[in-house]
């Protein structure tokens, strides 16, 4: 699977247009050292927490990082990929990102991701 949406999560948005409701999620993101896969729960990173989101308001279709706590490294890995998730541990897998750039990181480094946009374009002019 390429990174993106889950499909529960994309039917679930995509159902607003029938008239149904969507129930906003706090959100939690989780390391990766390869695609996340479908579910969400491939190339986990040895780093079992996943750090609550905080994200700004919405403008022209996208939305940018308010906050994110850095992770505290317990391992020598590569981080390639996020995922996203509604629950700060079990929940449901909302979707999976690559990351810009890889890092490399070693057991008692602090990865703090600083930048991070989530979009649905494009936008009618």
């Amino acid at each position: 699977m390429t990174a993106g949406l889950a499909a529960a999560d994309a039917n679930a948005k995509l159902n607003v247009w029938r008239n149904t409701t969507y129930t906003g999620v706090n959100a939690f993101c989780k390391l990766h050292t390869g695609d996340p896969g479908s579910a969400g729960t491939a190339n986990a990173s040895t780093v079992t927490t996943r750090n609550a989101i905080t994200w700004s308001a919405a403008s022209a279709g996208s939305m940018s990082l308010s906050s994110l706590s850095g992770f505290s490294m317990t391992a020598t890995e590569t981080i390639t990929h996020i995922s996203i998730w509604d629950a700060s541990s079990a929940g449901n897998f909302l979707a999976s990102a690559a990351l810009t750039a890889s890092k490399n990181v070693t057991n008692g480094d602090t990865l703090t991701i600083s930048t991070l946009t989530v979009a649905l374009t494009p936008i009618a002019a």
